[in-house]
Formats: structure tokens, C-alpha cells, sequence
């Protein structure tokens, strides 16, 4: 009786080791790809033929700057003119910035950038220090998580210190750093005196109000044909291997002529093929949480980076860490391209360490028709702005800026790009064209 009860315990004891073995080979089966959505990677394949990564002074630039002397202001918005710029700040040794003034308003602003002896770098945004401080040369290696959208330099040759002012407009902060420099010739010489051979600018409302800089000639842009053949175009399967965690598990359809559909049990890609657009989505890794702004900038670059997305010159443009929100726009010759009949700009909505919504064009311009080129003269911005203060619909005190800018238009029938350049200006945070046909205006001819 002994042996015999002992035997059945054995056969209990196996039973249940056996149940204990399948509940958790269940478990397991069923908790891998959760744990997997929580912490999705790309796979390592890069979209442009030839991948960039890019750094971050590439992608985070000023659009503009401006000297302030005592006779006049002069500014550019060329892209050589401000890296050369660009690349003499590197060289200061910075002292952490420090708080200022907490309530820092438009009034204020407006003084600290009418006064003379001072280079303006204008940003489209508000860009966070501890990212951008790649490109800056700041001694203590914890910096703050302060942006800003300005940076003010402000010189005396009688003084071998600058003052280095970072204000944020949008948080009404001003953050002041100072930067010794030990040859005051060379300065004078490389920065101070290459500023005055820079296009002459004004302030069109200097009586008061949001200082707004124009150079005062005409502007002269090419407007270009492109016309991307089959090596400059870029499949969207190659977003779906570089997208989703198991390129294989992904499944294909057609909804309609134009519109492609990858998507696997946890993330959906649509693509448009008649416009070149694609949108990735991730539901399960959405956030409602407020970002750090330097860590969400950072993010979204890698995340571009990881997979060689940069297929033309993009550059950030804007962030909303509330929302999670970064967008880059597109570039060309250095100027943005602000408008047109389709997508200009890669967006991202970054979720809880993975990418929740990927929104972007998958055409690159390619090669341009040299027929099609020619030169457009724009009406100086001294006349854009006349005009803007003279028209009924528009309030000229919610202007914030206005530069010179690409629209571009896509014909899907004979497959080209045409960047047709023109005026445009930042009103409540949205950019609008101006209709320069009033005005005058036109074309020099072929080149």
C-alpha cells in the first residue's frame, strides 16, 4: 500500500508540473509581442540609396540673421553667409546662461534687438540649449532645459567680452551668457566687418511694434522644374522594412487606385502613390505625457536618422513638447519651401519611447530641367510690407515675420515639381503667400 500511494503522488505531482508547464509556455506566448510593441525597433535599412545621417547643426539652423550698426542693418538669409556665421559662435568659450528676466515681453524684445551693435540669429522656433549645444561651445557640461528662438550677440570693441542673449518670444524668457574674445581685431575683422558687406535691411514698422526686418531691393530666386526619374524614386516597401518590427509579418492591400495599405496586428502604414505621401501609425505606444523638449528634438532626429530619411534638405521647424509634435520642413538652396499642392515637411508625433505617428512625402526632387529654369524677381520687402499695412484684411500687428520662400506645385500627369518663389509672412503662427501681381514682379528669363 506504501509504494502504491507513493506512485500516485509521483502521477499527481507530474500532472501538475505538466499544467504549470503549458500555463506558462500560454503566458509567454502571449506576453512576447506586447513586450515587443513596448519597445519596437527599426530594422537597419536605410530608405535614400545613398543614407546621410545628418548632425545637428545641419538640421537646426537660423533662417535669417541681421547686423545692427549704428548707421543701418544689414542681414541674409544665404545659407553659406550664416554657417560662416555659425562656425565663428563655435568658437566662443560660453559661460552657462543664466535668468534674466522671467517675464520677458514683446516690448522688451523689441528693445534689446533695435539696439545697434548687435548680430541676430532668427530661429523658427523655439530650439531646446541642452540639444544645440552641440553647436554652441558652453563650458558647464549640465546645461539647463531652456530654448529659445533668438540669439542675440552683443559686441564693444572696447570691451573683450560679448554678451550672448537667448530669448524664447513664445515663454517670454531671456537667458544672458557672456563669451571672451581674445583677438578683438580678428573679430572685428571676420565678423563685424563681413556683416557690412551683407544685403542692407530695415525695420518696416520702426515706429514701434514686432520687429520685423525686409532687405530693401528686389530679391531674385530661381524658380526650377524637377523632374525626378525612376533611380530618384524611392519604393515604400522600403519604409515598410525599415517601419515595422517584422517586415514579414506585414500584410499588403489596395483599398483603392492610389492608395497602398501595410500593417501588421499593431501598426498600419498608408501610402498615397498618386501624391508620394505615406502616413505610419502605432496606436499602442501613444503618450499623453508632456515631453522633455531637448529629449523629444533628440528623438525624432535618431529616429530619422536610424532609417537615412533625410532624402532631400530638411531642417526643424517646429516642436509642441505638450503634444509631442516635431515637424521639418523642407529646403531648397537654403530657402523653405511654405506652401504647395502637396506635403513639404516630415512630422512626427513621438509616443512612449517609440514613433506613434510618422507623417511624410517618400518623392525626392531629383534632376532639374535646365529649359524650365529661370530667374523671378520679387518686389523688395519694403513693398510687401507697405502693401500688407495698407490692406483691410490683414492686421499688421499679428505679423510676426516675413522672408522669401518656395511654394511648390506637383502635376501627378507629368510627374515634375515646379518651386515657384515668392513672399510670404507669419501671421498667428501660420504662414501665408503673398500675392505680389499688384506689385509688379517677373521673370529675367532663361539661364
Amino acid at each position: 500500500m506504501g509504494l502504491k500511494y507513493i506512485e500516485r503522488i509521483k502521477s499527481v505531482v507530474l500532472i501538475v508540473l505538466i499544467g504549470l508547464s503549458l500555463v506558462l509556455t500560454f503566458l509567454i506566448w502571449n506576453a512576447a509581442p506586447y513586450d515587443t510593441i513596448g519597445r519596437q525597433t527599426t530594422v537597419d535599412i536605410s530608405i535614400a540609396e545613398s543614407p546621410e545621417k545628418k548632425d545637428i547643426g545641419s538640421i537646426i539652423q537660423p533662417y535669417k540673421i541681421n547686423f545692427n550698426y549704428e548707421e543701418g542693418l544689414t542681414g541674409t538669409t544665404d545659407s553659406e553667409k550664416i554657417t560662416y556665421m555659425i562656425d565663428h559662435l563655435e568658437k566662443w568659450r560660453m559661460t552657462n546662461p543664466e535668468l534674466i528676466d522671467d517675464s520677458f515681453s514683446e516690448t522688451k524684445l523689441n528693445e534689446l534687438l533695435r539696439q545697434p551693435n548687435r548680430l541676430v540669429l532668427y530661429y523658427p522656433d523655439d530650439v531646446p540649449l541642452p540639444v544645440y549645444e552641440n553647436v554652441l561651445n558652453i563650458e558647464n557640461p549640465n546645461i539647463p532645459e531652456i530654448s529659445f528662438n533668438f540669439i542675440v550677440v552683443e559686441w564693444d570693441l572696447t570691451n573683450a567680452v560679448l554678451d550672448i542673449h537667448f530669448v524664447s518670444r513664445v515663454n517670454e524668457l531671456h537667458y544672458k551668457s557672456t563669451a571672451k574674445i581674445y583677438e578683438s581685431q580678428t573679430f572685428s575683422r571676420e565678423v563685424i566687418n563681413v556683416g557690412r558687406t551683407y544685403s542692407p535691411y530695415i525695420a518696416v514698422n520702426a515706429e514701434g511694434g514686432k520687429f520685423i526686418t525686409v532687405p530693401t531691393g528686389e530679391i531674385k530666386l530661381l524658380q526650377n522644374t524637377y523632374f525626378p526619374s525612376e533611380r530618384d524614386e524611392i519604393n515604400p516597401t522600403r519604409f515598410r522594412s525599415a517601419l515595422f518590427s517584422d517586415p514579414h509579418a506585414v500584410r499588403r492591400s489596395e483599398p483603392s487606385k492610389y492608395r497602398e495599405e501595410f500593417q501588421d496586428n499593431h501598426a498600419l502604414m498608408s501610402v498615397d502613390t498618386k501624391k508620394k505621401q505615406l502616413q505610419f501609425v502605432h496606436p499602442i505606444v501613444e503618450s499623453k505625457e508632456l515631453a522633455i523638449p531637448s529629449e523629444l528634438l533628440e528623438d525624432t532626429i535618431d529616429f530619422v536618422n536610424e532609417h537615412g530619411g533625410w532624402t532631400d534638405e530638411y531642417r526643424f521647424s517646429k516642436m509642441n513638447f505638450h503634444t509631442r509634435y516635431v515637424s521639418f520642413k523642407l529646403y531648397v538652396r537654403g530657402i523653405p519651401v511654405l506652401g504647395g499642392n502637396t506635403l513639404t515637411e516630415i512630422e512626427q508625433i513621438w509616443g512612449e519611447d517609440a514613433i506613434y505617428q510618422y507623417k511624410r512625402p517618400y518623392y525626392t526632387l531629383g534632376d532639374t530641367l535646365p529649359s524650365e529654369t529661370e530667374t523671378v524677381v520679387l518686389p523688395s520687402g519694403i513693398d510687401v510690407a507697405e502693401s500688407l499695412m495698407a490692406d483691410p484684411e490683414v492686421d499688421f500687428n499679428t505679423i510676426d515675420e516675413i522672408i522669401p520662400a518656395y511654394y511648390m506645385r506637383q502635376d501627378v500627369d507629368l510627374n515634375i515639381f515646379v518651386l515657384e518663389p515668392s513672399w510670404y509672412y507669419l501671421q498667428n503662427g501660420k504662414w501665408h503667400c503673398f500675392s505680389s501681381d499688384s506689385l509688379g514682379g517677373g521673370k529675367l528669363g532663361l539661364e
